[in-house]
Order: C-alpha cells, then structure tokens, then sequence
C-alpha cells in the first residue's frame, strides 16, 4: 500500500505541475491529461468499491454503481485532493478487509489471487505506468523506481498474461531478462500461459534451459513500459524471433 500511496503522490505532484488538463497523453492516443486523471482516480474508486463488496462472480453493483456515478472537478487546483481522496478510498477499504480477503478481479486467478492483495499490487503497476503517462505529457518522464518495477514485470506476467486457454500457435517460451539481475520465462502451450523466475542470463545459469523462442532484455523499468504497449520492442535487444512477440501481442486469451 505504501507503493500506491507513493505512485499517486508522484502523480498527483505532475497534475498539480501542470499549464494545461488538456494537452495530450502521447503514450495513450486518445486521452487529454485530464482523462488520464479521471481513468486513474476512477480506477482507484472503482477498486475500493470491489474490495469492499468482497467475493462476487461479476463486478459488484456497488463498483458499477460509482463508476457510473464518478464526478470530476474540472478546476485544476482540486484535482490534486481529489486524486488524494480517490487514493485514500482505495487504502481504506484495503486496509479494512486485509491481503487476503476474496473479492472480484477480471484476470484468472490462475497465477494472481482474486483477493485484495492481488489488487493492490496490480494498482501500483497502474499507478506507476500512468504516473509515467503524465511525465510524458509533461515533457519530463522519469524511470519507474527499480522495486516497482522488477515487481512490475512480473506482476504483468502473472496478472495480465497467465490464462488456462489454449495458446493457438506452436508451442514456445519468452524470457525477459531485466539488466538488475531477474529473470522470467513465460511458456505458451495447449494448457494456456504461466510464467516463473529463471536463473539471471550467465554461462552456468544457462545450463539446462532450452534456448526461448525470443528473449527480451532491457532494464525492469524498459521490460514494463513495453508490456504496457509504450514503447516498441525494437527499442530493446531482441534474441530469438521477434515475430513470436506480435503473436503474443495479439493473442486475446479469455480469462
């Protein structure tokens, strides 16, 4: 929860930076500054919501409820608390039913748990991909902090990729390789997609582990931004077959 609480100051410390709520977001096409404010706030809300309502088989009415229901100021001086109060929300409720309480999330459960702990280390990925959002349309983007994101890739792995439904092409394997010193390799077969830490790229660490298909290397920070669709996969060194990460990008497994 601290991550969060530090993701969202920096955040909010760029809204409140901010000439202009409407410049554009260049890493997300479509959306102003101010939308970008309204997603992550709302998404805050929205999760308090879920957190909350506890176990369910769909998104709680409670969360549909305020989303539907979301009210942001437009004058730039209260944005800043109202991020801070859509923060403060999300904590609450966190802190209130504990890690491992159940509730509703959209991804498997197969390698992230549906509970609120599962939330809240998916929200600080959230919080810290579009804190980066907005430095870049500020003209200032920072690296994500290290922690953040050596936990960030696997989070995505775990959260965004593992899925039980059958991968649709020829069996094979990506590994990502983080310049501080972690490694996954993600398997894609009949049985779906999981992941798991592999030993860091050396000689010795290499023994007994088939070549992947295509390896990705990059610091933690770089591996995030690209499985968040920011930056191309050019922008990192490639081994193997490049081809297989389109595959990968457009395979839309149901979770």
């Amino acid at each position: 929860m601290r991550l969060i609480d530090e993701r969202s100051t920096a955040f909010r410390a760029v809204v409140a930076a901010a000439p202009d709520l409407d410049a554009q977001v260049p890493t997300c096409p479509d959306w102003t500054l101010f939308d970008l404010v309204k997603h992550l706030g709302g998404g805050d809300r929205f999760w308090a919501a879920i957190v909350a309502a506890g176990p369910a088989d769909g998104p709680p009415a409670e969360a549909v409820a305020a989303r539907a229901a979301l009210e942001v100021p437009r004058e730039p001086e209260a944005l800043p608390a109202w991020l801070a109060a859509s923060t403060q929300l999300l904590l609450s409720a966190l802190r209130e039913v504990g890690p491992d309480a159940d509730c509703w999330a959209w991804w498997s459960g197969l390698q992230t748990p549906r509970t609120a702990g599962g939330v809240a280390r998916h929200r600080v990925q959230e919080s810290a991909v579009h804190t980066y959002d907005a430095q870049l349309a500020a003209g200032a983007p920072q690296p994500l902090p290290v922690g953040v994101a050596l936990d960030g890739v696997e989070e995505f792995l775990f959260t965004c990729v593992a899925s039980p439904s059958a991968w649709p092409h020829k069996p094979t394997t990506f590994d990502f390789h983080a310049t501080e010193g972690r490694s996954w390799r993600l398997t894609v077969d009949g049985d779906g997609a999981r992941s798991t830490r592999i030993p860091a790229p050396t000689a010795a660490a290499g023994e007994g582990l088939d070549a992947a298909g295509v390896s990705i290397h990059g610091t933690a920070g770089e591996l995030v931004i690209y499985l968040y669709d920011r930056i191309p996969a050019e922008s990192l060194r490639l081994e193997g077959d490049p081809g297989l990460l389109d595959l990968l990008r457009a395979w839309e497994p149901g979770h």
